[in-house]
């Protein structure tokens, strides 16, 4: 009877995962964050695969852990290979289902700026089916299976990456109450609407106008901007907002500014292109639907 050598198995996938993702981010925790799963199943993929390799890949203390010289030689070959894999797997879902386009944006950008436009792309072109997720941090177009990001960012625009529109702030309010604002000082009799994301506005705007120190910052603090904006249009109070949000409203009469001085910010909303969509048929007439003339074409390459 013949006998069948045993044949070795290498590491199972998921501890690999496990470790690229741990060593790229220099935590068992974000790690865990980024791959859905616990910090504990992220320990315990790191222990299995150090016992196959018979080699500690991280060194751990009170403060986290470090990678060990083997760790840090190895992390760029398992980037590359993961980054590859999952271009890959976004090939795939793109020729698979290529009227399908999913877009991931930040919550304010999804609830406000991103909804008159996919009305267009629906009259326009219907067999195009377009979904949008709301997250607070941009994905990594690499990795997960998204097409298009809109975020703010002050980052340098990289590759794929277009600005749509500059980060511009300044107050609006109702016009009931915009016709009792004479001057700056008049906003210490009103409610000043905060949004949470974005705790500063109020404090950076006010301390680019000349008179805008002794005005008080305190108000109410909503989660979400889009509730914040709601507040400002049913004449609850006076809320730092970011053009690109508000333009319609501002066009519509609905909120008017009570003071025309505005603030240009470092960041600017950005739409980041997965590379597998930017070679889809569809991607020119999505791209001018939902960017219009305000951006160019994505850069390639770096």
């Amino acid at each position: 009877m013949a006998i069948v050598p045993v044949r070795p198995k290498g590491p199972h996938l998921n501890a690999l995962r496990a470790f690229e993702a741990a060593a790229r981010l220099g935590s068992f925790t974000a790690a865990a964050d980024e791959l859905a799963v616990t910090p504990g199943a992220v320990t315990q993929h790191i222990k299995s695969l150090e016992a196959w390799a018979e080699a500690p890949l991280f060194v751990r203390n009170a403060r986290g852990v470090v990678l060990t010289p083997l760790a840090e030689e190895l992390l760029p070959g398992f980037t590359s290979a993961f980054d590859q894999l999952g271009l890959a797997v976004q090939a795939l879902r793109a020729k698979a289902a290529p009227s399908k386009v999913k877009v991931a944006a930040l919550p304010s950008i999804a609830q406000l700026w991103l909804p008159p436009r996919l009305g267009q792309i629906r009259r326009a072109i219907p067999e195009i089916s377009v979904s949008v997720v709301a997250m607070e941090t941009p994905p990594n177009l690499t990795r997960e299976p998204f097409d298009l990001t809109l975020f703010y960012s002050a980052a340098p625009l990289g590759t794929n990456e277009v600005e749509v529109a500059r980060d511009r702030i300044f107050p609006v309010c109702a016009p009931e109450i915009a016709a009792r604002l004479d001057g700056l000082a008049d906003l210490s009799k009103e409610t000043l609407l905060h949004d949470g994301a974005w705790a500063n506005d109020w404090d950076m705007w006010l301390s680019a106008q000349p008179d805008g120190d002794g005005i008080a910052r305190a108000g109410t603090v909503h989660s979400l901007f889009s509730v914040a904006l709601e507040e400002a249009r049913h004449g609850g109070g006076v809320l730092i907002a970011h053009e690109a949000l508000v333009q319609p409203l501002l066009d519509s009469g609905e909120l008017v500014r009570p003071f025309s001085a505005s603030l240009d910010l470092p960041t600017r909303l950005v739409a980041e292109t997965a590379p597998s969509f930017a070679r889809s048929p569809i991607f020119n007439q999505v791209r001018n639907l939902l960017l219009g003339e305000t951006s160019s074409a994505p850069t390639s390459g770096r």
